[in-house]
């Protein structure tokens, strides 16, 4: 059974996600930052992995921009979860593809791994990231031609509704894009569950 967390804000979250998926401790977690690292966030892999230790997870770094493709095999394919953290969708999903780790991603979530996915991890799941233009910078991703995401779920997420940064921009793509797509959005304290063709935002 396909099964995804797809949130705004992992630390923001943590009791959701244990509700959700109560048998997370001593399981390890293959952590991709590669998001978050072009946009140079301070302290941001650290964070992350408090939170994820926070849930009981064994947490295994994996960056894709430059991680052999051996070893991006080897992560996605041993460890229990995958975690896509945020930053720059358009960057993500460039080294993604570039690297080969998007096939993997969905060959692992389609046999039943969990995905967690937080904010350009969320939007990535998606069937395409076009739509979150205005909140990531494109330019970011100079090779990246394709929009097309990698399509794990049929509707289109927009993460930080509310958000005093982010807000403004996700509130700008709800009203450009609510009539052509089918949009779910969720606030910093949401999370949407994913079971199959099935989900519910909590």
């Amino acid at each position: 059974m396909k099964k995804l967390i797809l949130v705004s804000m992992l630390y923001q979250v943590t009791d959701l996600v244990r509700k959700v998926e109560p048998e997370l401790a001593g399981k390890t977690v293959t952590y991709i930052p590669t998001a978050g690292i072009v946009e140079e966030i301070d302290g941001m892999i650290e964070n992350e992995t408090n939170t994820l230790q926070s849930l009981g997870l064994k947490v295994d770094v994996l960056d894709v921009s430059y991680a052999s493709y051996e070893s991006i095999v080897s992560a996605l394919t041993k460890n229990d979860i995958i975690f896509v953290g945020g930053g720059n969708t358009f960057y993500l999903l460039q080294e993604l593809r570039r690297s080969g780790a998007d096939k993997i991603v969905v060959q692992e979530v389609d046999k039943g791994k969990l995905y967690i996915g937080e904010s350009a991890g969320a939007v990535i799941a998606c069937p395409d990231i076009g739509y979150c233009s205005g909140m990531d910078s494109p330019e970011k991703a100079p090779d990246l031609t394709d929009y097309t995401g990698l399509g794990l779920v049929d509707f289109y997420i927009v993460p930080h509704i509310g958000n005093e940064e982010m807000g403004e921009a996700a509130k700008k793509a709800v009203e450009e894009y609510n009539s052509r797509l089918d949009l779910e959005v969720i606030t910093d304290k949401q999370v949407i569950q994913v079971e199959d063709k099935n989900f519910k935002i909590l």
